[in-house]
């Protein structure tokens, strides 16, 4: 039997090795799910990766389960609610974001047809990206173009970094080591 190898970034945290070896670089297309991680990347905005991750049930409960025509009628008596949950990042700026994004999500979905569709538009051939360099880049010309429209659409908190890391959670780039068992 051959011995299992992981890229190194999730180190001995079984929540984190369960996310890498079970949905980090996986190709995700569904909007639904979509949609959660460009809440969660966002929420993820200056802080780390397993921050968020640990608060990720909180997430799905305090955000109708990342519906996001629930959320995009969402109310200032939902930001107070949610501005009052320990469970998430209690950020203001974010949650606002968060209720906007939903909105801008539905706006993007009927010009393209689906979130989706609108990401891969970005992708060469419109296929994920397989990083086999070895090197992992923290933002790339695509993730700057998709940072650059989503901003120009009103996306708050999706800077090119972040956009990379949502690329790599959803699959749209797969940087898992040559040497990883799960790439």
């Amino acid at each position: 039997m051959s011995e299992i190898k992981r890229c190194h970034w999730p180190g001995t945290d079984e929540l984190y090795i369960k996310y890498h070896d079970e949905e980090w670089g996986k190709p995700v297309h569904d909007d639904k799910i979509l949609f959660e991680f460009l809440i969660l990347e966002a929420a993820q905005a200056g802080l780390s990766w397993i921050t968020i991750l640990r608060r990720r049930e909180n997430y799905r409960k305090a955000f109708a389960d990342f519906d996001y025509k629930k959320i995009a009628e969402f109310n200032e008596e939902d930001v107070h609610r949610l501005l009052n949950d320990a469970g998430i990042i209690r950020n203001r700026l974010k949650i606002g974001a968060a209720i906007s994004s939903a909105r801008l999500f539905m706006e993007v979905q009927k010009e393209f047809g689906s979130f989706d569709k609108y990401l891969y538009s970005f992708m060469p051939y419109g296929k994920p990206i397989n990083n086999t360099t070895g090197k992992t880049p923290v933002s790339t010309e695509i993730s700057d173009a998709i940072s650059k429209d989503m901003k120009k659409r009103g996306f708050k908190f999706f800077g090119t970094v972040i956009c990379y890391a949502f690329m790599q959670a959803v699959g749209m780039v797969n940087d898992h080591i040559p040497e990883c068992s799960f790439k």
